[in-house]
């Protein structure tokens, strides 16, 4: 028979030790399911931990319940999300798209600079992708429970984003391989970091930009360290709430379409929260002294975009017939 679920002091040795793993069981009464994201509870990918929770633990009858863990604790950074999910070492987590294009090129795809232009775009581009995204994850064991969109990527600078010479003088933490190329080719320094990593650069001065949304900046107090924020819409990336597939797999038929019905609502949620997301969070910005530049100057748009599409090519060489086949569907509408 598989074994109970673990305790929380149980699975809290297990954190700490890393001598076991935790194997996939039915779910009982009071089962609790650590979910982890390298993001605080402010930032979209924790929002939707928080609804995801709940909604569980209505549909589920109160037999499950999250255990959210937030801002990397556990050093649960995006790109070993998966690993530990799927080595059952965690039941769930959420991790950032691009950081998953290591693993399968297709996880770019969400972060291609200035392919999408509207929220609309982006669902669209899900909605094609979904089935592929489903694909990949089940090779690596994973159940995909729902995606988490973030508002449009722009810069945040210490000082104003206002000619080529200050974007070329940045050292900039970006997200992921295409966005690191694409500063590059711009002429700017720039390091694939994790959010949990870029924190003490920005601290001892050695990252002086962070390319990401104004969501995840403002849940980190970027301000603090970065008081200048420039809209570069440059994607709406996703990011992906996934589970261990055994575990899926040996629930009860009801807990299993529990876990279905919330992770659904969970997304809905979230791309419903999308709409009004930019501006709460330039308000919490300009709240915190933050001066927003809504418009690049022609010049470094014009960079931009053409590195942009270098980095575009340069990822069609790598990417599979699938994630080929998607972005092409995508662009002719």
């Amino acid at each position: 028979m598989p074994a109970r679920s673990l305790t929380r002091r149980q699975a809290t040795g297990l954190f700490l030790g890393g001598a076991a793993v935790l194997v996939a069981r039915p779910a009982t009464a009071e089962t609790r399911w650590r979910m982890a994201t390298e993001y605080p509870a402010s930032a979209m990918p924790g929002e939707g931990i928080a609804a995801f929770a709940r909604s569980l633990a209505e549909f589920s009858g109160g037999e499950i319940a999250i255990e959210p863990v937030f801002d990397a604790k556990g050093e649960f950074r995006s790109a070993e999300i998966v690993k530990t999910v799927a080595a059952q070492q965690i039941e769930a987590g959420d991790a950032f798209g691009p950081a998953l294009s290591a693993l399968d090129p297709l996880f770019a795809l969400s972060s291609l600079p200035f392919l999408v232009r509207s929220v609309a775009d982006a669902r669209r581009l899900a909605d094609l992708a979904r089935d592929a995204y489903l694909r990949s994850l089940a090779e690596r064991g994973l159940v995909l429970l729902y995606v988490t969109p973030w508002p449009p990527t722009g810069l945040w600078t210490r000082t104003d984003l206002a000619s080529v010479d200050a974007l070329r003088a940045l050292s900039v933490r970006a997200y992921d391989a295409s966005s690191t190329e694409v500063l590059l080719r711009a002429g700017a320094k720039a390091q694939n970091l994790s959010f949990a990593d870029a924190m003490p650069k920005l601290k001892d001065g050695s990252v002086d930009a962070v390319l990401s949304s104004g969501d995840g900046g403002a849940g980190r107090n970027l301000w603090q360290f970065l008081p200048h924020f420039a809209e570069v819409n440059y994607a709406i990336p996703l990011s992906f709430a996934v589970l261990d597939a055994k575990v899926h797999r040996t629930l009860p038929d009801r807990i299993r379409q529990a876990v279905d019905r919330a992770g659904a609502a969970t997304e809905a949620r979230q791309w419903e929260a999308l709409r009004t997301r930019l501006d709460e969070n330039y308000a919490r910005m300009r709240q915190n002294g933050v001066t927003i530049r809504t418009e690049l100057g022609p010049a470094i748009a014009s960079l931009l975009r053409w590195a942009g599409e270098a980095t575009i090519a340069d990822w069609r060489t790598k990417a599979g017939s699938a994630a080929l086949a998607i972005l092409d569907s995508f662009k002719q509408g």
